[in-house]
């Protein structure tokens, strides 16, 4: 198998284990990240979506967050 279809099937592998796992909190993303982190929501793990600004202000509160890259779906399989 090339490499390139073993990176993108271990990349759809990751993708899985995330959504399967995270609440979808959509554009709330960076808001509801600062809730979380400052105890103001029950901890828990969250995806959504964020600016490039907005990831930049969360890690500069000592917010961890994953960046990843948006992949068309067709380009998954």
């Amino acid at each position: 198998m090339p490499v390139g279809i073993q990176a993108m099937a271990l990349y759809r592998q990751l993708v899985d284990a995330i959504v399967a796992n995270s609440e979808d909190v959509g554009q709330s993303f960076a808001e509801e990240a600062r809730k979380i982190y400052y105890s103001e929501a029950p901890e828990r793990p969250i995806r959504g979506q964020a600016s490039a600004d907005e990831c930049e202000e969360l890690r500069n509160e000592g917010i961890q967050i994953l960046s990843l890259p948006a992949v068309k779906e067709e380009d998954l399989n």
